[in-house]
């Protein structure tokens, strides 16, 4: 887990987000959308994959993969 700044569109009192580290953005997304967890778009950046999501509170979160992806480099 780590945390980053949230994005300026942000408009909740909180000024980061929380990312949950995962070893595959997409397979996560698929195992656990039937348990309810609605995640948008998946996000390629330069060297890894992450999508976001609100927990229920409405708090802004995020997976990614970058974590696994720079142990592996």
């Amino acid at each position: 887990m780590s945390l980053h700044q949230a994005a300026k569109s942000h408009k909740s009192g909180a000024a980061m987000k929380i990312v949950f580290a995962v070893p595959d953005v997409k397979r996560f997304i698929a195992e656990h959308k039937k348990h309810g967890l609605e995640f948008g778009p998946i996000h390629q950046a330069r060297d890894y994959v992450f999508a976001n999501a609100k927990d229920p509170a409405g708090n802004s979160i995020s997976i990614s993969d970058r974590a696994y992806r720079t142990a592996k480099a």
